[in-house]
Order: structure tokens, then sequence, then C-alpha cells
């Protein structure tokens, strides 16, 4: 394929990720990206191994996914390990020679001009995906911008491994043809310093300008469906179900505020498997806390399930629920943060790094843990439960500072400037 040059008439773009589908960050921030790029008049096309995207714009390449059992079993003899066997590097080549191919015909079908790639340079979840990406945009030198959301070494369970070699080669690449997106301040300090690449920050956004709507007939029963009364506390944490979310974190809040409450989970464990959530269940036991597993009810979308129970957005649930909890040690942005601001809800979040250097300096008020709860933070979690005026008055200033600096006009404004910087 010969290089590929972008040229006015031809303003077709192509987003390629291991999944392009769901309510995880990735999958949202392409869906505000791609509205940007359409705005500015370009079509945009999807490549992954699993999208919810129009059927006449998608790409399916089946082991593009992380959970495709060929692309997992390279994975588990990778990681936690620091020798490859020879049969490992060899699927991984075949795999990755594949996915290649595959790429060109998309390329081909779509006639693109122009990649975004969505994370898949980023985290080595996919390392023949990632090889293929690479070896494509230096073969063809199409013009391309890689959004990063979370790199390897953000990770402990990937920085004991067996592939230094290809996570130097691809994540990410260094190749001149592409331009290099962060979503914060410390990623772009640590890409430059252990990479020498340069990038640019673009944080995640919500649509601050137009505030959700009322909640509708179809949501108005959720806290009777979860089994919550009116004279307990709907505390939801709105996170998967990993370790670094420190969920038991949130759980013991709830123990020690003393007062009838419900915790609820609203998504169901990661890709790092089920012993933290058997943890979890067995915390809250101890604790005496009512924990509610929601991953059934609440869903990407609206929907029922098998028992013929009714399954509600995340969208419907945050708007009654009293209190938000986000306990994280480690984020690559923070979308629950903004998801709470959004739906002016209270939030106590623990002092991630990335929340200290990117996030609290604009100027919000959240109610902070340092790693533990202390009697500050439950003081204040009383306060901000109990004192209406106080609480109206914390969400509606989260809400306006948000405005300023998370809302869609803020991510317009700088990624249509990058935008045209990339294709000049």
């Amino acid at each position: 394929m010969a290089s590929i040059v972008y040229s006015k008439q031809n303003k077709h773009v192509g987003f390629i990720s291991t999944r392009l589908a769901g309510t995880d960050g990735v999958s949202l921030e392409t869906q505000k990206w791609a509205a940007i790029f359409e705005k500015e008049g370009f079509d945009c096309f999807y490549c992954a191994g699993e999208l919810d995207w129009p059927v006449e714009r998608s790409f399916c390449i089946e082991e593009a996914h992380f959970r495709h059992p060929e692309i997992k079993e390279i994975h588990a003899h990778c990681f936690g390990v620091v020798t490859r066997d020879p049969s490992i590097t060899a699927k991984t080549h075949i795999l990755a020679r594949h996915l290649k191919d595959r790429l060109y015909r998309f390329i081909e079908k779509f006639d693109i001009r122009f990649l975004v790639i969505e994370n898949a340079v980023t985290i080595p979840i996919n390392l023949p995906l990632g090889i293929a990406i690479t070896e494509l945009i230096a073969e063809t030198g199409i013009t391309a911008i890689a959004h990063h959301h979370d790199f390897f070494w953000e990770r402990q369970r990937f920085k004991r491994n067996a592939v230094w070699d290809y996570l130097n080669m691809a994540f990410p690449p260094n190749l001149p043809s592409i331009r290099h997106v962060v979503i914060n301040s410390s990623a772009a300090h640590q890409l430059a310093l252990r990479t020498g690449i340069s990038s640019h920050v673009i944080p995640n956004v919500m649509d601050f300008e137009n505030p959700p709507p009322v909640p509708d007939a179809y949501a108005a029963d959720v806290r009777k469906a979860l089994g919550i009364s009116d004279d307990e506390l709907f505390i939801l944490q709105p996170t998967r179900i990993v370790k670094r979310k420190r969920i038991e974190l949130a759980i013991e809040l709830v123990h020690r505020l003393g007062t009838r409450a419900k915790l609820v989970i609203s998504h169901a464990s990661g890709d790092e498997g089920y012993d933290y959530e058997k943890r979890l269940r067995e915390y809250s036991q101890m604790l005496s806390v009512n924990t509610l597993f929601c991953c059934t009810h609440i869903q990407e979308k609206r929907g029922i399930t098998p028992e013929g129970e009714k399954v509600y957005a995340l969208s419907d649930v945050y708007p009654h629920s009293d209190l938000v909890t986000y306990p994280s040690t480690y984020e690559g942005f923070g979308n629950a943060f903004l998801e709470a601001l959004y739906f002016q809800k209270p939030i106590v979040v623990n002092t991630y790094s990335i929340y200290l250097m990117d996030i609290k300096p604009k100027g919000f008020r959240a109610i902070e843990m340092d790693g533990y709860i202390s009697e500050e933070t439950l003081n204040e979690v009383r306060r901000v439960l109990t004192d209406r005026r106080y609480r109206e008055e914390m969400v509606e200033h989260n809400y306006a500072v948000a405005r300023r600096h998370y809302s869609y006009s803020v991510l317009e404004k700088m990624l249509t400037e990058f935008i045209r910087e990339c294709i000049r």
C-alpha cells in the first residue's frame, strides 16, 4: 500500500481500538471525539474487536478484542514472567500479521486517510494489535493521532513481563506521522521522560453546558427496584470491581457512618479476575454493611433481565443517590468524578495523583481522604448528608467549575485546533 497523504477531498478518519462499545472510558471518549471530527467535516469509521457503531461504518476484527482466546493466551504467557517461550513469540507475530492485513482491509474499504488510535498502542492488553498498528503506520506513513488513556507503566500487573522488546517498539510507537494525546499532565511528563515523545494534553469531558434531564417515569423506581427504602442512604460506587478502586474504603465508610445505608456497586469485575470481588463480599459481611452488587440491573443501556426485571442505565441511577464514593488509588483521569459533578452529587474522593495535579487545582470542593478514612472525612460526610444548604452550595459550585474546565466546548476548542495542526 502506498504512502497515504491527507487531502481536502478525502476526510475519512478511522478510529481503531480493542473495543468500541459500552460505557468504558475509552469508548465514551471516542464518542465525544468522533462528534467533533464529524463537526469538522470528517466521515468517521470504526475498527475494533467489539463495536456498537452503525454497521455500515464498522469493521470488526475478532482478534482485536482483548478477550479473544488467542490474545488472552499470549497475554497470560507474557506478563508475570521474565522470559517467553519461542512458540508464544511465533504466535504473536502470526496474529500481528493477520491483524495488520485486516487493518489494511479496513483502510481500503473505507478509503481512510487519517487514523485515531484509541489506547490500542498505550496499554498492552492486546500485544499483536499494538504491533500490527505500529507496523502499518511505519509502512504507510498515514497521519495518526494516538489517544492514550492508560500506559503500561501505570499498572503494577504489567511491570513484570517478558515483552520489553514489544513494549519499547509499540506501546507507544515513536514514529514521525503519529501525534500523541494524553489525558493528564503526569502522563505527558512520564511519556517524555521515558520515551522522548512529546504530547498534547486533552482531558476527558462531559456535557456540562446541558444539565442532565429530570428522571423520567422509567427511572422513577430505581430505589425500590434495588431494595433501598426511603429511610436508607443510597451510596453509589460507580466503578468496575478492580483492586485499584479500593472499594473496601467505601465499605468501611458506610460502616463507620453508623446509619442505615446501602452501598451500590454499579459495575462487574474487570479483566483482573474475581478474587477481589470475593474479598469485598467477605469484608461487607464482616462489617455488616449491606453492599449490593448491581451489575445485572445497572448496565450500558436500559433493558430487561432474563428474569423479566428492569435494567437501568447508570444515568438513571445517579439522580437517586445521596453520595458518590470514589476511593481509587490511581485513575488515568477520573470519569466517575466528572459524572458525580454532572449529576450534582457530593463525592468522597481518595487523593489520587491526577486528582491532586490536574483536577483539585481547578477549585473543586470534594470530600477527601488520603489513603484511609479519618474522623475529619467522616465528619465532612455527615455534614454534607445532613446540611442541605451546605450540600447544595457544594454541588452547584462544583458544576460551575466543571463547566468552565471540562465541558464539551473546552474539548471542541482544544481538539479542533489539534486536528488542524495534524493535517496542515
